[in-house]
């Protein structure tokens, strides 16, 4: 294990960049502070980190030859794509001995096979130019979230990414083929293999997705494609009550063949903030309602049958009191309504003032009683908290946001973070949940996750990061506590 305790000081950062730009270039060493500046605070600003300079490798050779003067230098790589994390997973820190590898410069789309639907590509493309690529074979990389026009590939495969697809694709662990990687000694593994079908022992790939840069750094993946959808339907649903939510996403699942691609919860909190802060939001319904279900299904196929299996759901959902006002979309227009409204949650939350976040998940049949524990819990914590949770509930993804209490400062509120993380979590557990569900654990929460994961399964990790960065100079602090010492 390497020591990691001394810093970096001016001297030896320039002695390291000259060392760099000899594998990568002059483009490929970024030292400016302002230009710097962007790639060193967290998406969110709730934290900046240090680092002397950026190295952007331009091709996987570049980045092993990069990664073998790191661990000769005894340095810390930290890799970094679109910097869109939200738990300081892409963050280099001064006390880590570290300097930022970004991904940027390798944005190829190397392959595209319509036969075998898959498509190879290089780390650093971003993932809305993955889904264009995809587009334009006429075929669909479904693999969709709020960054997409900024976050790159190896980053979301990196971290697991979600997004709103995940109840009918999966995360994007489940949508890669193949990868290629640079391990921590500097070999490069060429895992890019197209196959659906191979039983000949460890899945290796399995330990690089989720990894956050711990274990390697992914180059370039195999991606699935699937066929693009011929006919979409699109809802927006007043509910009677939270439990309706649950009921009625089941009942729309079986009825349509499982054609619901995308189903999201939305309390009226959300609505009420976008339409005071966003403009050109509109309320959707003529009434408000406390809880709201946007709901998207698709088909293969034109005139599948789909819209009018949809309706009768949506006719029983009436009747059955689960659905107290609703809408289908009319047009492609008015569904790109419902979906924008719901993209700019996040940003109406912003603007209303501070707010503390969690990415939790829990079983789908037991969001409605953790949202109702937690918000009981919260409020014993701070009177006056206000509860904003929203997102993925077809595959039980609740971003479980709080914003401040009216005339609160957001020192008083934040004062209280820890101790609301605790409760939130703690609930979450309880109900056979997890404390991260799309976002990972990054810096953030690697105290949370100690709390949470059993004594095997930290052991697991250890060993798994053991063998495979036995110096620990791959993304430190990351997931697991960095080491400090020589073993």
């Amino acid at each position: 294990m390497s020591d990691l305790n001394h810093p970096i000081d001016a001297g030896e950062a320039d002695q390291l960049a000259a060392r760099f730009e000899a594998i990568v270039g002059p483009k490929g060493v970024m030292r400016d502070p302002a230009e710097l500046a962007p790639h060193l605070v967290e998406s969110r600003g709730k934290v900046t980190g240090w680092a002397p300079f950026m190295v952007s490798p331009a091709d996987t050779q570049e980045v092993a030859a990069c990664v073998r003067l790191a661990a000769k230098s005894d340095i810390a790589l930290v890799p970094q794509g679109g910097n869109t994390g939200r738990v300081g997973g892409a963050l280099a820190l001064a006390q880590d001995r570290a300097i930022l590898l970004n991904l940027g410069r390798m944005n190829k789309i190397r392959a595209l096979d319509p036969l075998d639907n898959t498509l190879t590509v290089e780390a650093g493309c971003i993932l809305a130019n993955v889904q264009a690529a995809a587009a334009e074979a006429d075929l669909l990389f479904p693999l969709s979230l709020g960054a997409e026009g900024s976050c790159q590939i190896g980053g979301n495969l990196a971290s697991n990414a979600g997004g709103i697809h995940v109840l009918r694709y999966g995360n994007a662990r489940d949508l890669v083929l193949g990868l290629e990687v640079v391990l921590a000694d500097g070999t490069v593994w060429d895992g890019l293999g197209a196959l659906r079908k191979d039983n000949t022992g460890y899945d290796l790939k399995q330990l690089f997705l989720g990894s956050e840069g711990t274990l390697g750094i992914i180059t370039a993946a195999c991606l699935k494609l699937f066929s693009r959808p011929q006919e979409s339907i699109s809802a927006f649903l007043g509910l009677t009550d939270l439990a309706a939510s649950v009921k009625l996403l089941a009942q729309a699942r079986k009825d349509s063949g499982d054609s619901v691609v995308a189903c999201e919860l939305i309390p009226r909190i959300a609505i009420d903030m976008s339409l005071k802060h966003m403009p050109g939001a509109v309320d959707p319904l003529a009434e408000p309602h406390d809880w709201y279900l946007l709901m998207e299904a698709t088909a293969g196929r034109p005139n599948s049958g789909l819209s009018e299996a949809f309706e009768a759901t949506l006719a029983a959902g009436f009747e059955d009191g689960l659905i107290a006002d609703g809408t289908i979309a009319a047009s492609e227009a008015q569904a790109a309504a419902f979906w924008h409204l719901r993209e700019i949650l996040v940003e109406a939350q912003v603007k209303e003032g501070a707010s503390i976040k969690h990415d939790v998940s829990v079983p789908t049949s037991r969001v409605p009683e953790f949202i109702t524990q937690a918000n009981e819990a919260v409020e014993e914590v701070m009177p006056g908290i206000r509860p904003y949770p929203f997102g993925h509930i077809g595959d039980g993804n609740v971003h479980y946001n709080l914003s401040v209490p009216l005339g609160m400062s957001p020192e008083a509120f934040f004062a209280g973070e820890d101790e609301i993380h605790h409760r939130v979590h703690d609930i979450t557990h309880a109900l056979g949940g997890s404390i991260s569900a799309e976002h990972g654990i990054g810096r953030f929460k690697v105290g949370e996750n100690a709390r949470f994961k059993s004594p095997i399964e930290l052991a697991l990790m250890h060993k798994v990061k053991d063998a495979l960065d036995p110096a620990g100079l791959l993304n430190p602090g990351v997931i697991l506590p960095a080491a400090r010492v020589d073993k």
